[in-house]
């Protein structure tokens, strides 16, 4: 069972259960202290509960909400999707660069890094990132998150991005998950140059920042639907101080961008920080 959502004591959650069961999602709601507290059996069936939670929100009618299998179910993911523009456009960005790259190699990474390299005799050369910016190549202060260097390394991000940017921008909107990307890509991808590394990419600073705030987001505004599994959180920030050891390199996870995880974690606790604070005080 998942925790997906709390509502006020008094609240009339009958037409929504009614909805929920129509369409084959099993749940529970249990009273708490703070309210009643939603539970979703399937956590796969997240998407389809939310879609429902938030027409039940808006007050449209539900009676005539059922399963729609072939055409119909087809119709309710493309509205999901609608509601991720910014968490697909990562995604779609991240893979359509990545086979680019398969194709032009290294033209196009030379392109997309924080800042223009190039290889002399043995040594990798390249200006200052002042330098960059000034001839109004703004756009490598970011570019370098959609930059990934293997397919584990894709997928991996990229399964993150879409588990914790579908709880962001189905609850607090795409210009909140608009803002996290450019705050944590850019926080993240300076700290990394900061360190004197050039040639990295990913969009794992993101990541971090977006666990950051659904952490935070779950643990001081639990009404406001975000969760995210303690066992999670441990096992991702256990590997970040993991990959930060000489031990990660002795069993092959060298060259891992760690100051951009951190950079990117601690802009998601910032921003969690601060709109569960304004969530808290709105109730």
């Amino acid at each position: 069972m998942q925790p997906l959502k709390l509502f006020p004591h008094d609240a009339n959650t009958q037409s929504l259960r009614q909805a929920l069961w129509r369409s084959r999602i099993g749940h529970q709601i249990t009273h708490e202290s703070e309210g009643q507290l939603l539970w979703l059996a399937d956590p796969r069936q997240r998407g389809e509960a939310e879609l429902i939670l938030g027409r039940w929100a808006q007050g449209e009618p539900l009676e005539s909400f059922a399963p729609a299998p072939g055409q119909a179910r087809r119709g309710e993911t493309m509205t999901l999707l609608h509601k991720l523009p910014v968490t697909v456009a990562m995604v779609t960005i991240s893979l359509l660069i990545f086979a680019l790259v398969g194709l032009w190699g290294d033209a196009l990474i030379v392109m997309l890094t924080i800042v223009p390299v190039n290889v002399v005799g043995n040594q990798i050369v390249y200006p200052p990132l002042t330098e960059a910016l000034s001839s109004g190549q703004v756009w490598r202060l970011l570019s370098p998150a959609f930059l990934h260097f293997g397919w584990m390394h894709l997928v991996f991000n990229l399964m993150w991005v879409w588990y914790f940017g579908r709880q962001i921008e189905l609850l607090q909107g795409s210009r909140m998950m608009l803002l996290l990307l450019l705050l944590a890509g850019v926080g993240a991808n300076v700290a990394q140059y900061l360190t004197g590394t050039v040639l990295f990419g990913g969009m794992s600073g993101v990541v971090y920042a977006m666990l950051g705030h659904v952490w935070l987001m779950s643990r001081k505004a639990p009404a406001s639907g975000f969760f995210v599994p303690t066992m999670l959180v441990v096992f991702m920030l256990g590997w970040m101080v993991f990959t930060m050891t000489s031990a990660a390199g002795s069993v092959g996870f060298g060259n891992v961008a760690n100051e951009a995880h951190l950079g990117g974690l601690l802009v998601g606790l910032a921003t969690g920080w601060y709109h569960a604070s304004r969530h808290v005080k709105k109730r």
